[in-house]
């Protein structure tokens, strides 16, 4: 049904959905951005799914959004950069509103889009080697869509602290920003998210969804003018020039012409 995600549900209602491009360290493609809102969207429709476990394959969660696809919006009508961007809002909020609990099981690392897909989920676990960051802006663009994700799940003051910088950091510092719940050993990490699991199976599946739907209307709005704004955005970077050169020099395996020496050496 998909080829870069998968969805296996057990006897319990537990479905887990994989990011399956591990060549690509999960990274958000076109295609696997319009099956995650697909997938979004029919795990939320499925009465006989309680749980959604959101994991990848390879030694990645996720890298954030394909680069090759974002160099072609560059080069695409206005237009089109419009709407590729609403693509991926869509599926943001797809999954962020998703009227099931949403399990983040990160099982490496997560990097710009990647950070915004733990930051859509209740919950996420993950492992205590992973590495985190928002890398954005070290290619001449922005957090721009997942920013309103993010914000909510860390709140300003503690994302002003890696919003911008692109600075990396490790999973002991990712809970304390409150990106992770816990970080655990790679050997742990099952049993870790299972325990996450088992409560909601004692649980109304209504009311969990009503509970979660109040959660949002009650906490930071993430609305359509919001999205709007983020749209615009990443598309304003998609058409300025640091990002096309950001972008050049990561492919073509060159310093981007802004970076400085860091040492006084």
């Amino acid at each position: 049904m998909y080829d870069t995600i998968s969805i296996n549900t057990d006897a319990r209602g537990v479905a887990t959905l994989t990011l399956a491009r591990p060549e690509k360290h999960n990274a958000l493609s076109a295609q696997m951005i319009a099956e995650l809102t697909d997938a979004a969207n029919m795990l939320g429709q499925d009465d006989t799914v309680r749980v959604v476990v959101l994991t990848g394959e390879g030694k990645s969660f996720c890298a954030g959004g394909d680069l090759a696809w974002m160099q072609e919006q560059m080069a695409a009508d206005r237009e089109t950069r419009f709407s590729e961007a609403r693509k991926i809002a869509t599926m943001l909020y797809a999954l962020n509103t998703l009227p099931k609990p949403l399990i983040g099981r990160l099982q490496g690392n997560a990097f710009g889009g990647g950070v915004g897909m733990t930051s859509v989920c209740d919950v996420a676990i993950g492992v205590d080697t992973l590495t985190m960051g928002l890398t954005e802006t070290r290619l001449g663009l922005i957090p721009a869509t997942i920013g309103p994700y993010v914000l909510v799940r860390m709140g300003e003051t503690m994302a002003r602290r890696v919003f911008m910088s692109s600075r990396l950091f490790g999973a002991e510092e990712a809970v304390s920003l409150g990106l992770l719940a816990k970080a655990v050993s790679a050997d742990d990490l099952d049993k870790t998210v299972e325990a996450e699991v088992i409560p909601y199976l004692t649980c109304a599946p209504e009311a969990i969804a009503r509970a979660k739907a109040l959660t949002r209307r009650l906490g930071t709005p993430i609305n359509d003018d919001v999205i709007d704004h983020t749209i615009s955005e990443l598309v304003a970077c998609w058409e300025g020039q640091e990002a096309k050169d950001g972008v050049a020099a990561f492919f073509e395996k060159r310093p981007a012409p802004w970076i400085k020496q860091t040492s006084s050496d």
